[in-house]
């Protein structure tokens, strides 16, 4: 079978014609109605009852006339694959097949551009299920990450995909929020690094990158979902917005995600002066930008901006949002009548489709051999490839964070006696996040298969440790109030020479869960009754330790010298139990480090380590914010000395540079991974700073004896900051360069003297600082 025949043998189908040339020919021939087409997905099979997977789905979803429809053409098709658990085979057929329906039944024969979620992976059935961004952040390790990336586009590239909705690049600001898992941490240079990486991969395989939630959105008011944002212009400028100007410098991406919030009474979906003037004018950026689900609808709801569907459309296009999604509600007929009726201008409507065709073009949905993929007969599709899964498994083993090992208790003797206890320890569903497909949308379908192996941490310790004598009892639930287990608990672990303790959360949508979209917390106390368990297993006097499975840091200061060690790992995805009974048993050294600061009480929020000098512990409050185990901790099996730093006191101008270098050893028996981190101290400024914030990193692997010389690469640009004036600027003065193993850890400083005028710094400014990494003989 054939795509549509071509009715058009017109220029916009010549492929030696200049995109632009190609586009304006096909808009001049295009109808209102088929420009309009061009700028709202469609959702297929999206439930319009029950639980949904987008917040007000069920109230904002309305039948329509597919055949009818898409006469007109059509711009999107929304989650083929993370609707409902489909084989992958059979769901690339069905899209194909409705891709050539699109271009049968509309007169200049365009197919959609295909989109999914891709988070924490291909959200599909049967496909890998990768760690959360959260345990990304903790690898400090971008190339694994951009890896792992490039391997998620070629998988929804296979299947007929176009458009990944992914990095999330929201800078964690309020550790209660639901959606802390799906971010890669609280500071805006570790974000925008990795998030750049991601890109990088995801496009490297023709895949659309769609940054998200452009902008604000994790500082809501309270760490509620959905919130009021209240950031000032230069938390706006200097945290929120840096990791999204790396990932389109640095990472390439080719589309936008308006975020659902508001800041200072404004919806980032109606402002033009974030969507357009910031975006496109200042930064160049030439791409699409899309609507987070029902986004353009809630500035009619939710904001109460617009009176009508109309009205929220003409507020969206003005402001710059180019694709309704999930499917139509404002940009259909709606915008059509406006335009008629001279309430909205057309051109607003010919510059969105204009760039949802370019687009189109650059991906080849306008030629006239376009063909859908995978290829006619085409019938094996494998989303979980032993590839993607040995991948996986190193990024979660990476990820895993040793927060404390005092005593030395970890690694585990393999033949010792553990009593595992924990509602964690034995459900797959603990390691996923809440945009991996089995707990997205395969919790609503109980009687359909997982879909892929996700060995529980119970399994993987039992098969790492095979000598061991291992009991288990779950001891309480995730979230539930029952205590009735204890006692249980309590005994096994009395008969134990170690107990481990796993606990943590329950990825869910819409208090569905513990942790994930609209899962926010009032506190940082461990959910339902695990507390409580952990103190009776700790008061058996039995060495415990606690394995956190969790989407966000949780207080951990009332056990502080109570427990033997303490592990974290961030929702590690489907190999993570092989990876932490890793760590455990001692077979992986722990080399992740914390992208969250774990904090030592539950209360206190919201606080990040990016805090000015009276964000800090003082005598002026008897609150005392300092976190348990601060941002970039993490400790290892091994030891590794700093030495031969060369980082002397220098002068430079306002637009010099400065080496600074440390040698690591490793000196310990095991191979291990350290992570040198770079910090800047500013002691004076015409604004307050951050007392610290990480400028540079580098992970390095080092056999036992093995030695490498690292060179930071300091440019002034990155002390700059938004001064007085709102401009960024690099001041001249005092700064501090701190090479540390974590915030706090600081094993040598560097004192600068910045010298010459202020600067104004404009958007060719330098982002990265690049470091060198070399052996030493």
């Amino acid at each position: 079978m054939t795509t549509a025949p071509r009715r058009d043998p017109a220029p916009w189908r010549d492929p030696a014609l200049p995109a632009a040339a190609r586009v304006d020919d096909l808009l001049a021939r295009m109808t209102l109605e088929e420009k309009t087409a061009q700028l709202y997905g469609v959702w297929v099979g999206a439930d319009t009852d029950g639980d949904g997977v987008a917040p007000h789905q069920h109230e904002m979803t309305a039948d329509y006339d597919w055949s009818e429809l898409i006469t007109r053409g059509l711009g999107q098709l929304t989650r083929s694959f993370g609707t409902a658990p489909v084989d992958p085979a059979l769901g690339a057929q069905a899209l194909a097949r409705a891709q050539r329906r699109i271009a049968e039944a509309s007169r200049f024969g365009i197919p959609a551009v295909a989109h999914e979620e891709c988070l924490a992976g291909f959200t599909a059935w049967g496909a890998t299920a990768y760690p959360v961004p959260l345990a990304w952040g903790a690898t400090f390790d971008p190339g694994l990450v951009e890896e792992m990336a490039a391997r998620i586009g070629r998988d929804l590239a296979s299947v007929g995909v176009h458009q990944g909705l992914a990095p999330v690049l929201d800078v964690v600001r309020d550790l209660r929020w639901g959606r802390v898992e799906e971010t890669v941490g609280e500071d805006p240079y570790l974000v925008g690094t990795i998030g750049a990486a991601y890109v990088r991969g995801l496009e490297s395989a023709g895949i659309v990158a769609t940054l998200k939630h452009f902008a604000g959105y994790a500082s809501s008011a309270g760490a509620r979902n959905l919130a009021p944002v209240r950031a000032g212009t230069r938390e706006f400028a200097d945290v929120t917005l840096v990791p999204f100007e790396m990932a389109l410098r640095e990472g390439g991406a080719r589309s936008v995600m308006a975020a659902y919030n508001e800041i200072d009474g404004v919806p980032a979906s109606a402002d033009p002066a974030l969507l357009t003037w910031l975006l496109r004018h200042e930064w160049g950026f030439n791409g699409t930008v899309v609507a987070d689900y029902f986004g353009i609808g809630f500035l009619e709801t939710l904001h109460r901006v617009a009176g009508t569907p109309a009205e929220a459309a003409h507020a969206a296009l003005a402001a710059g949002i180019d694709v309704e999604l999930p499917t139509v509600r404002c940009y259909g007929d709606a915008l059509v009548d406006a335009v008629r009726a001279g309430t909205v201008d057309e051109s607003l409507v010919d510059r969105a489709a204009r760039r949802v065709l370019l687009q189109k073009c650059e991906l080849g949905l306008l030629d006239e051999d376009w063909e859908p993929a995978p290829a006619e007969g085409s019938v094996t599709v494998d989303l979980d490839s032993a590839g993607n899964r040995a991948l996986a498994r190193r990024l979660a083993e990476e990820s895993v964070v040793l927060l404390a090992n005092p005593d030395g208790l970890l690694p585990l003797a393999p033949d010792a006696r553990i009593a595992v206890v924990g509602p964690r320890a034995d459900d797959p569903l603990a390691m996923l996040g809440c945009y991996s497909f089995p707990s997205h949308v395969g919790v609503q379908h109980p009687d359909k298969p997982v879909g892929i192996e996700i060995p529980t941490l119970l399994q993987a310790l039992r098969a790492e440790l095979p000598d061991a004598k291992i009991t288990y009892t779950e001891g309480c639930d995730t979230s539930g109030p029952d205590t009735s287990g204890f006692a249980e608990a309590v005994a096994r672990a009395a008969e134990a020479d170690v107990c481990l303790a796993v606990l943590g959360d329950r990825a869910g949508l819409f208090g569905r869960g513990t942790s994930g979209e609209g899962c926010d917390v009032a506190d940082l106390n461990l959910p339902g009754v695990q507390g409580e368990l952990l103190d009776a297993l700790v008061a058996t006097g039995v060495p415990v330790v606690p394995v956190l499975l969790t989407g966000r840091p949780y207080a951990l200061g009332r056990w502080e010298g109570r427990v033997a060690a303490t592990v974290q790992a961030f929702f590690p995805g489907e190999e993570g139990g092989p990876a932490v009974a890793g760590v455990l048993s001692g077979r992986v050294n722990p080399s992740g480090r914390l992208p969250v600061s774990v904090p030592r009480g539950p209360g206190g929020q919201p606080w990040t380590y990016l805090q000015p000098p009276l964000g800090l512990a003082g005598e002026v409050s008897s609150l005392d914010p300092t976190p348990l185990y601060p941002f970039g901790h993490g400790r290892s099996y091994t030891a590794f000395t700093w030495d031969d730093i060369t980082a002397p006191d220098a002068e430079i101008t306002t637009d010099g540079s400065y080496d600074l270098a440390v040698t690591v050893t490793n000196t310990g028996e095991r191979a291990g991974a350290e992570v040198v981190q770079l910090y800047l101290h500013d002691p004076v400024a015409q604004v307050t700073r951050p007392d610290v914030r990480l400028i540079g990193y580098r992970r390095v692997e080092l056999a036992p004896g093995e030695a490498r010389r690292l060179t930071f690469r300091f440019h002034a640009d990155l002390s700059a900051f938004t001064g007085r004036t709102g401009s960024r600027i690099v001041e001249p003065g005092a700064l501090e360069l701190r090479l540390s193993a974590s915030a706090t850890d600081v094993r040598h400083t560097a004192r600068l003297t910045l010298t010459g005028p202020e600067r104004v710094l404009g958007t060719d400014r330098r982002l990265l600082c690049p470091t060198e990494v070399t052996p030493v003989r």
